[in-house]
C-alpha cells in the first residue's frame, strides 16, 4: 500500500484510519472558520488524522437556483486561512482544469468529484499539480473501473492519490453500496476512502434538489471499519436541517466524535486490518 501526504500527515503508516470531514459546501467565512476549529479539537482530543473538507463551489447541483458557495477566488481565500488557523490540512474538489493551478496552490489535497471521474484531461492536471488527489468513483463505475482511473493519474508520476467509493446508482434517486468494491479498490495499492454520507444520499430526490436518509451513516460507517476500510469521509454540519447543500445525509457535528470512537473500536477489535 502506498503512503499518502496530505499536508503534514502520512497516511497509511499504521492501521489507525484517517477522516475527511467538514460541510458539504463553503456557507460563509465564519461558519467554515467554526466548523473548523470544532473538528480540529476532535483530532486533536481523539488523537486522529483529519483533514477539512468543503467546497468552493457545487457545481453539480439538482438545479440551478441552489446554492452553489462563494465561488474559486474567495472560497480559495477561506479555505487558506481554515488552515493557517486551525492547522488542519484543506480538500476541495474542482470542477475544470482551469482550476487546478490556482486550487494547488492552496490545497492540500484537490479532489475529483464522482461526476467527474473520467474526465482524463481534468485528471492529468490535479495529479500533475504534485497534490494528493482524491479520485470518487463514479456512481456509475464498476470498482473495476477505477483502476483505469487511477492509471490516468499515475501516468504523470503522482502516487500521492486516495480512492473514494460513494456508492453505486441502483434505480431512480438511490445508491447502494457494494461492500466487495473496498477489497477490489485496495487491491490497486492506493489507500481507500467511504465517503459514508454520500452513499445515503438519494441524488435528486426532492425533485429541486436531492434528498438523503443520514440515519444509516453510522451502521455504513460501522461496517465500513469492519471491512477494513483506510479511510472515511463525512460532510458534517452543526445543524443540517439549515445546511444549505446535502442537509438530509449530512452527519450532525455533535455526533462525529461518538462514531469515530465506534470505528476506532471496532479497528481495534480486529487486530489488523482485513
Amino acid at each position: 500500500m502506498n503512503r499518502v501526504k496530505i499536508g503534514s500527515l502520512t497516511l497509511g503508516l499504521d492501521e489507525r484510519p484517517f477522516f475527511i470531514a467538514g460541510p458539504c459546501v463553503i456557507e460563509s467565512e465564519k461558519h467554515c472558520l467554526k466548523m473548523a476549529e470544532r473538528l480540529a479539537g476532535y483530532a486533536g482530543r481523539m488523537k486522529i488524522d483529519l483533514v477539512f473538507k468543503a467546497s468552493y463551489d457545487k457545481a453539480n447541483r439538482t438545479s440551478g437556483e441552489s446554492f452553489r458557495g462563494p465561488g474559486l477566488e474567495e472560497g480559495l481565500r477561506i479555505l487558506e486561512k481554515v488552515r493557517r488557523t486551525c492547522g488542519l490540512p484543506v480538500l476541495s474538489d474542482v470542477h475544470e482544469k482551469a482550476q487546478v493551478a490556482a486550487a494547488a496552490q492552496v490545497l492540500d489535497a484537490i479532489q475529483i468529484p464522482a461526476f467527474l471521474c473520467r474526465q482524463t484531461d481534468l485528471i492529468q492536471a490535479a495529479a500533475g499539480s504534485g497534490r494528493c488527489v482524491n479520485l470518487k468513483k463514479g456512481q456509475f463505475l464498476s470498482p473495476q473501473e477505477m483502476e483505469k482511473v487511477l492509471a490516468k493519474a499515475r501516468g504523470t508520476g503522482n502516487r500521492n492519490i486516495l480512492v473514494t467509493e460513494r456508492g453505486t446508482s441502483f434505480g431512480y434517486n438511490n445508491l447502494v453500496v457494494d461492500f466487495r468494491s473496498f477489497v477490489i479498490l485496495r487491491s490497486f495499492g492506493q489507500p481507500v476512502v467511504f465517503d459514508v454520507t454520500h452513499s445515503v444520499q438519494a441524488p435528486g430526490g426532492r425533485g429541486g434538489s436531492s434528498g438523503g436518509d443520514s440515519r444509516f451513516v453510522p451502521y455504513l460507517a460501522r461496517a465500513g471499519a469492519a471491512a477494513g476500510v483506510d479511510g472515511f469521509f463525512f460532510e458534517v454540519h452543526d445543524n443540517p436541517a439549515e445546511a444549505l447543500s446535502d442537509g438530509p445525509n449530512a452527519l450532525e457535528l455533535r455526533r462525529f466524535p461518538r462514531l469515530v470512537e465506534d470505528i476506532l473500536n471496532i479497528r481495534r477489535s480486529l487486530g489488523r486490518k482485513q
